[in-house]
């Protein structure tokens, strides 16, 4: 189907009163329409600018002969979100962002769309739109936020949450604080560093689905408008070629994605999303695959939260493609896939060139060997559980400690901004996965708690939750099955023995079978804290962190 279904014929003129009450011309009916799904809004400081972009891509796609149409799409900045009940609110609008467009494109017949998201679930949202309608669609962000600066050194909102637990640890003044409160966020964008809105934006790129420097370019530079303009002209090459989504988001080019994730260092909340977006695009991921990925794919990338680098920094480094550039000198990506820009991967990257080796490190000269993100199994996570191994210090990447444990995030944090956590524990949150939150809220407040009091390098984090892209440390979320199901992290209890081998990608209990087994015969589910509205629903219908948290009905597994 496409916009003749409401354009053409006789028995469409009632169809075409209404397009004049829009007014559109007879011309401009005779053109392909084509969705512009922009999630600006006034609360999200990285979707402020994108009625800007938006206007810029219209022009795009009029000066090459489409109408373009705008429609919306809502954004939760997981920032504002965070800590509070609102975060429950976060991960669920995946779907009702993927819901909602499919909506507004079949309804209405696009022929083509022009997605502009920015923030961490709007992106893979549009995404798994995009892949399900699978009509010609490009991506255009609204670009990473730049770096604050204090005390001549950048810095970003990671770094504010972590100096709220270095003022209750008293290494830092209330003034000083205020001080970050000013200047961490200095722009309107995508927070600074390698977090999930970023990572999200860069893989728009290596998955083939948006033009270069989408990911990187800073959202205030004039260089982003004219982006949006290429990509609106790009939607009517698309149209004309009729390259589709699924065309460009095969199973070989989700490998790609997998690889410059794991060159990047990108946020754990890719192993949620990546599997997310693959399904609707007909193409199975699995978290082994991620290990596998991994194992042959090194880390060179250490932006922020994990290093002192930032998004621009990637920018004026050469962005994703001169990253995939570095990838394709050991044979690590397919290159011969087709791409929204109408070439192949090896011919965007023809040109791509690594002017700063300091922020992207030569292939031969990686920061790590194997990738930035780590899938872990063992008797506390059957399922498996993931970290982001390149934010992890070495002295932590084999630990065993104590079981600290909490049912709820707010407990947990009261208890390290209390200094009830010491050295070498492991601070358990359970039952905020995504039935049991519900809506598996992100564990930035306690993590940035523990880095600000000073336990960085000595107490590990597990959960069934899953973490903000800022968060660093031994933070290990997604931990499959969940406690609501009656998961592992369910049956633990204070002062168990948590062993933690990311290298060897484990994660046990140290208790015995036997154990285990009399803990879950006396295991009795919890009722959810909230049983009303949206979040009912999708507490009965998601699936765990593994599986990427979809939705599912009875009998479609």
């Amino acid at each position: 189907m496409n916009s003749e279904a409401v354009t053409k014929g006789i028995g469409r003129a009632p169809h075409r009163s209404l397009l004049n009450a829009l007014g559109w011309t007879e011309e401009e009916m005779k053109k392909p329409v084509i969705g512009v799904v922009c999630s600006q809004s006034e609360v999200v400081p990285g979707h402020m600018n994108l009625d800007k972009l938006c206007e810029a891509v219209k022009l795009g796609v009029a000066e090459s002969g489409g109408m373009p149409v705008m429609v919306p799409a809502i954004a939760v900045c997981d920032g504002i979100a965070m800590g509070h009940t609102g975060m429950k609110y976060s991960l669920v609008t995946r779907d009702l962002i993927a819901d909602s467009t499919e909506c507004l494109a079949l309804a209405h017949a696009f022929d083509g769309m022009v997605m502009i998201p920015n923030c961490d679930k709007n992106v893979p949202g549009l995404l798994m739109a995009a892949a399900r309608v699978n009509i010609p669609t490009i991506f255009v962000s609204g670009g990473p936020m730049l770096a604050g600066h204090i005390d001549g050194r950048k810095r970003s909102l990671s770094s504010i949450f972590e100096a709220v637990g270095e003022v209750t640890a008293g290494r830092m003044t209330e003034d000083k604080l205020r001080e970050y409160e000013e200047n961490v966020c200095p722009s309107c964008g995508s927070c600074s560093g390698m977090y999930t809105a970023n990572s999200m934006n860069c893989l728009t790129e290596a998955i083939g689905m948006g033009l270069r420097g989408n990911g990187t370019i800073p959202a205030v530079y004039s260089a982003r408008i004219r982006l949006a303009k290429h990509a609106g002209n790009q939607i009517m090459t698309l149209i004309e070629k009729n390259i589709r989504p699924r065309d460009i988001m095969t199973e070989d080019a989700f490998m790609n994605a997998l690889a410059v994730d794991m060159a990047l260092g990108c946020s754990t909340n890719t192993m949620l999303h990546l599997p997310a977006i693959a399904r609707e695009a007909g193409v199975t991921i699995d978290m082994e695959i991620a290990n596998a990925v991994s194992e042959k794919t090194p880390n060179l990338c250490h932006l922020a939260p994990a290093g002192p680098t930032y998004m621009e920094d990637l920018e004026e480094a050469g962005g994703v493609y001169a990253v995939m550039k570095e990838l394709t000198k050991r044979d690590i990506l397919k290159t011969d896939l087709i791409t929204v820009t109408g070439k192949t991967v090896a011919e965007n990257l023809q040109h791509a060139v690594n002017r700063n080796e300091n922020v992207i490190r030569p292939i031969d000269n990686p920061y790590l060997e194997k990738g930035g993100i780590a899938v872990l199994r063992g008797n506390l996570a059957p399922d498996t559980g993931v970290v982001k191994a390149a934010a992890v210090v070495p002295e932590m990447m084999v630990h065993e400690g104590p079981a600290r444990v909490f049912d709820c995030e707010d407990d947990a944090i009261s208890a390290i901004l209390g200094g009830r956590i010491k050295e070498g524990d492991v601070v358990i949150i359970r039952y905020v996965g995504p039935k049991g939150g519900p809506g598996m809220p992100e564990m930035l407040s306690p993590t940035s708690a523990i880095a600000g009091m000073g336990l960085g390098s000595s107490v590990a984090l597990i959960t069934d939750g899953r973490f903000s892209g800022a968060s660093r440390g031994a933070s290990i979320g997604h931990v499959s099955p969940e406690a609501a199901v009656g998961g592992p992290i369910a049956l633990v209890e204070e002062g168990d023995i948590i062993s933690v081998n990311i290298p060897e990608h484990r994660l046990d209990v140290r208790i015995s079978d036997e154990e285990m087994a009399r803990r879950r015969a006396a295991w009795q589910p919890r009722e959810a804290d909230i049983q009303t509205g949206y979040l009912r629903r999708y507490t009965h219908l998601v699936t765990s962190g593994n599986r990427g948290a979809v939705l599912e009905l009875k009998g479609d597994e």
